[in-house]
């Protein structure tokens, strides 16, 4: 005996098909894409340390540097004044410690810019995040615009300029303020400078073949030492300045106190 429902249809006999119902049907699921991860500020301050740290290593570096260029200069005198009076091993000596000191400052060198680009990515980084409307390229030309031949001249600098604008605290007011950028226009020329100079020295010294030749590029070699112990000392100087005022605008806001 089967039971149906009142009103249902009668039970098809046995050994035939029943009648045919609609499948049920059930909303397709919809799909939300994932919305990317908001932008966290990083702090720079750990990064601000290690470039100080290498900064320092290239002012000693570039110091050694000249002091080997003036030891050169001074025995290219001697030179010109008794090629004889000379002893080759004095040379051979010369040449060793000039040799030396350029690897060392080429380490040195190349860490400090390894480091120093890795907290100018975060700082910009950070700068887009206070500020996104301060910046006209985008946070890869923090890294990309030193690889650019005489591009890297002046596009880094517009890129910290911007960074260093976006990272002021605005007045209790809401309105635009100042904050010096002698620290950033001063290592910048500085360090512009003393790139310009040790590359002339270098391409003076490797066509240098006489003693006169060598101490006209020992002496531009010893001052663009000099100048790039300056601009080290600038460096670390505007490094610190810019993680200071990030700082303090992520720590108390975006408004100066009144």
């Amino acid at each position: 005996m089967s039971f149906s429902a009142p009103g249902s249809p009668p039970p098809p006999p046995p050994g035939q098909p029943g009648p045919a119902f609609p499948a049920p049907s059930y909303p397709a699921p919809s799909y939300v894409a994932p919305q990317p991860a908001a932008p966290v500020l990083r702090s720079p301050r750990g990064l601000a340390t290690a470039v100080t740290v290498l900064l320092c290593a290239a002012a000693v570096a570039a110091l050694l540097g000249c002091v080997a260029d003036l030891y050169t200069w001074s025995l290219m005198k001697d030179v010109q004044a008794d090629p004889f009076a000379v002893q080759q091993h004095t040379l051979a000596g010369a040449d060793l410690i000039t040799t030396l000191t350029g690897g060392f400052q080429g380490l040195t060198l190349l860490a400090t810019a390894v480091v120093f680009v890795i907290w100018f990515h975060r700082v910009r980084t950070n700068g887009g995040i206070f500020n996104p409307g301060a910046f006209t390229r985008s946070a890869g030309w923090a890294v990309g615009a030193w690889f650019i031949p005489f591009g890297n001249l002046f596009l880094p600098y517009r890129v910290a300029a911007q960074t260093w604008a976006a990272s002021v605290q605005l007045g209790p007011d809401g309105s635009f303020r100042r904050v010096s950028t002698v620290p950033l226009t001063s290592w910048w020329m500085l360090w512009v400078l003393s790139r310009v100079l040790d590359t002339t020295a270098t391409l003076l010294g490797s066509r240098a073949d006489t003693p006169q030749a060598l101490r006209t590029a020992s002496a531009l070699g010893a001052f663009a030492g000099l100048t790039t112990v300056a601009a080290a000392g600038l460096g670390i100087v505007f490094v610190l300045k810019l993680t200071a005022l990030q700082n303090v605008k992520a720590t108390q806001g975006p408004y100066a106190a009144a």
